[in-house]
Parts: structure tokens; sequence; C-alpha cells
């Protein structure tokens, strides 16, 4: 059975879940919210945790992967084709981001194109759940698609995040993928508020932060 490095598990706080997309949470994987950057995915253990607290693989998968103790060196080289694969899309999004998305991009997401390629997924038909699935004309159906995928090798686990990738900038307005206004911070987010007015990961994190500083710097301005 494959286990976390205990001890760095230990003194890490959990992820962090604020971009409100998967690719961008994924980015977020890593991370200096209080100046010490803090890695999530250092080792195979710690792909498959962060994946299934995501949501992004079944907890079945995730058994799967830890039962199987031989894949304990194919899951590290995993875990670093991830990392890699992070910084390769942070650095995408760090040159599009608050801006359109235009048709030239593609050239720039090839990659992204070779590892969906190497996908094994098909799709089956089951029953909806109780009460039935709306479909896109809002009639009521007793049955629906769902997506299978076989989780032949550790290199499957990359497939549900290339998915997001290819989700994000096909279905997402780049326009509203921002970076928080944290001095320090580098985490991203997908804006989904009424008024596209997100400033902040989470007030939490940093917009409490900022609070506090805007009062401290009010107090000092005020005194005589």
């Amino acid at each position: 059975m494959i286990t976390s490095h205990a001890p760095a598990a230990a003194r890490r706080p959990p992820p962090f879940f604020v971009g409100d997309h998967l690719a961008l949470d994924f980015l977020n994987s890593t991370a200096a919210p209080w100046g010490e950057r803090i890695e999530w995915l250092g080792n195979g253990a710690d792909l498959v945790d962060w994946l299934e607290m995501a949501r992004a693989i079944p907890p079945e998968v995730a058994l799967q992967f830890r039962a199987e103790g031989d894949t304990f060196r194919a899951l590290d080289a995993v875990a670093e084709q991830a990392r890699g694969l992070r910084e390769w899309f942070r650095d995408f999004v760090g040159r599009h981001e608050e801006m359109p998305l235009g048709v030239q991009a593609i050239e720039e997401l090839q990659p992204l194109n070779r590892l969906l390629a190497r996908d094994e997924s098909y799709r089956v038909v089951e029953a909806a759940h109780e009460g039935g699935s709306v479909d896109n004309e809002g009639q009521s159906r007793a049955l629906r698609w769902r997506r299978e995928r076989r989780w032949t090798t550790p290199e499957r686990l990359l497939q549900p995040i290339a998915e997001a990738f290819g989700d994000l900038v096909c279905d997402a307005d780049f326009r509203l993928v921002r970076t928080c206004e944290g001095p320090t911070c580098t985490l991203v987010f997908y804006d989904r508020t009424k008024a596209h007015a997100r400033r902040w990961c989470s007030m939490a994190v940093c917009g409490n932060r900022a609070k506090a500083a805007a009062h401290r710097a009010k107090l000092r301005h005020g005194r005589p």
C-alpha cells in the first residue's frame, strides 16, 4: 500500500479549493499563502489524495491505486508529470488571464491535445436517478449517458485534469480568470460572482488580511 510522506503531510494544511474550477484548483495545488511555499503533489500518494479530495476521481479508484503497492514508483513518476503539467498550464493561464481567448491559442494547446489523445474513456447508458434526467429540450428522460474510464495505469490519473483544462479553455470566459490581489498570493480563481468583482482567493486567506491592513493604514493616516 502506498502512503504519504507522513511528516511533510502532517505539517500541511488541507488543499485550497477556492478556484471555482477544477483546472484552477489544480494550479492552486502549490501556493505560498503565508510566505512559505506549500506543495500538495509531492509524491504519488499526494496526487491520489488530492484528486480524491477534489472529486476528480471516485473513491474506489483512489482505493485501487493505494492498494497496488507495485505502482509506488510509477505513481511518483506520474506526480512529477502532474507538477510539470501544472506549471505548463500556469504559464498558459498567466499569459491569457483576464483577456478573451482567441483561436491562435490552439497552437499553444497542442501538448494538451496530445495528452487527451492517450485517454481510455467510453460512454455507457444507465438509468437516470430517481425522477429521471432532463435533456437539452427540458424533457424528462429515464436513461442517460455516463462516461467511464479504464484506470489501467497511473498515467490515467492525469486525464481528469487534462479534461478540466479543456473545459476551461473551451467553455469558460478567460476574462474572468484572475489571480488573487493579495500582495504575495499566487492563488487563481474563476470569478463567478454576479458583479464579477471578486478580488481575493478567499476572505479567510487574503480578504481579511487586506481588510486588516487597510484598517491599520487608516488609523495611521488619521493620527496627528
